[in-house]
């Protein structure tokens, strides 16, 4: 893994190198190597020199051809880098044959984004993720012999050689990953035995999702109050975080702000993550949060949806909001954005613009699916009857002796447990506040 000298470790000087096997492919490998530029300087390693590299058809050995390789090499020598980092992905035998022809560390883009995501990770359950997959990646990577410490076998009947210290560390790491998974089991099992605690105070959940560094945090920090780490760097935040508002229409909402997508992210953490990310899955509804100011918002927006649909989210009811807008010089750039996304929203969490609008829309949103009843609780059912008042909207209120007569309009969610008071039949559709105020 990488690390800084400046923290009395190892790596101070990197040489990115980003390959290509299509000529019409180089601008987005330039543009991929512009992000793992943001990644390295995220984990503190001042890039030194980057190379863009075509080569015609991969090689087994080192990616790329050996004159190619040879003056990665010798550029390398010339800045005086301490590693040479690729944004392609190197297979084990390809990383320690680079090794060993430049006598430099090197290292690919999952292995940074590991890096990063064990810097950032803060909760017990984020760090057991981040392990887990650090180990998974280690694995085939323990290529040394290590033939000079093979345990001898002594004694009568001995025989012969006993482990070497590549099958005790194999052995070791193995072990590790069971305890990992056992762990993070647990910790699931927790995270599942919250979610039933939240569903029986059935209030609608959205999950802010959308590209590292779109402003996620921000906007959960702007709408609710919450204690969230806000930085403009890649990864800033690792863990979920949920915080409850209240929407204009009394309608209380749970916002989870989740961990940024990224491409080519390694698909060890999209499994290792699954925990976290599946609040995207569980959630009523999405917000797709996107940097209105990058020129790859588009393929941003579908790195995001490609993840989504590992996850299975990419179905859910979603809501498309541009930020950042106060960035955007070019009105012409918000003009296309609006003729692709016609239902977007564009929005501004550092002026605040668009905001309203937005809690507007998220009240739609979560209002989806409440069906409008005409019920006779009796006031012994207290519980429900502040169900009913703190979950839904409230359009009529009547006291007949021991009962009340309420027309409401509740979440589908609680519409089953007031489906013996509903007077007249099944609930109907919900309908304007405005139709019922006429």
């Amino acid at each position: 893994m990488t690390e800084n000298k400046d923290n009395g470790n190892m790596v101070e000087r990197a040489l990115l190198v980003g390959a290509y096997v299509e000529p019409a492919m180089r601008d987005e490998a330039t543009s991929l190597l512009e992000e793992l530029e943001e990644l390295v300087n995220t984990l503190g390693v001042p890039v030194i020199d980057r190379m863009l590299v075509y080569h015609r058809e991969q090689h087994p050995r080192l990616l790329i051809g050996t004159g190619k390789a040879d003056e990665i090499v010798a550029r390398a020598k010339e800045q005086r880098c301490d590693v040479i980092i690729f944004d392609n992905e190197l297979s084990p035998s390809q990383q320690r044959n680079w090794e060993t022809l430049a006598g430099l560390t090197v290292i690919d883009r999952q292995e940074v984004i590991l890096d990063i995501f064990a810097k950032r990770a803060q909760t017990r359950e984020a760090r057991l993720q981040v392990e887990l997959a650090q180990m998974e990646y280690q694995m085939p990577r323990l290529t040394r012999g290590w033939t000079h410490l093979v345990r001898q076998g002594g004694g009568i009947g001995a025989r012969g050689e006993g482990e070497t210290q590549l099958e005790q560390d194999k052995r070791r790491i193995r072990g590790n990953i069971d305890r990992c998974k056992r762990d993070l089991e647990t910790v699931r099992e927790a995270r599942a035995t919250q979610r039933k605690d939240r569903k029986r105070t059935p209030v609608p959940n959205a999950a802010i999702v959308g590209y590292t560094n779109a402003g996620k945090s921000s906007l959960l920090r702007r709408l609710t109050g919450a204690d969230v780490l806000v930085e403009d760097k890649l990864f800033a935040t690792l863990d979920t975080t949920t915080r409850k508002i209240a929407l204009p229409n009394k309608q209380p909402l749970l916002l989870t702000d989740t961990v940024g997508f990224v491409r080519k992210l390694p698909h060890r953490l999209v499994e290792a993550f699954h925990a976290t990310l599946e609040e995207s899955a569980l959630a009523d509804f999405l917000i797709h949060l996107l940097d209105a100011s990058q020129p790859q918002v588009m393929e941003f927006y579908q790195t995001t949806r490609r993840v989504l649909a590992e996850l299975g989210a990419d179905e859910k009811r979603t809501l498309v909001v541009f930020n950042k807008i106060d960035k955007v010089a070019d009105d012409a750039t918000l003009a296309v954005h609006r003729r692709h996304f016609p239902d977007a929203l564009f929005i501004s969490v550092q002026t605040g613009e668009g905001l309203d609008e937005l809690i507007a829309r998220m009240a739609e949103m979560a209002d989806g699916g409440a069906v409008t009843c005409d019920l006779l609780v009796p006031q012994r059912e207290g519980a429900l009857l502040a169900s009913i008042h703190r979950l839904g909207r409230i359009l009529h209120t009547e006291y007949e002796g021991e009962a009340v007569r309420l027309t409401a309009v509740i979440p589908a969610r609680l519409a089953e447990s007031c489906a013996a008071f509903v007077v007249g039949g099944e609930g109907k559709a919900a309908a304007p506040l405005e139709a019922w105020e006429k």
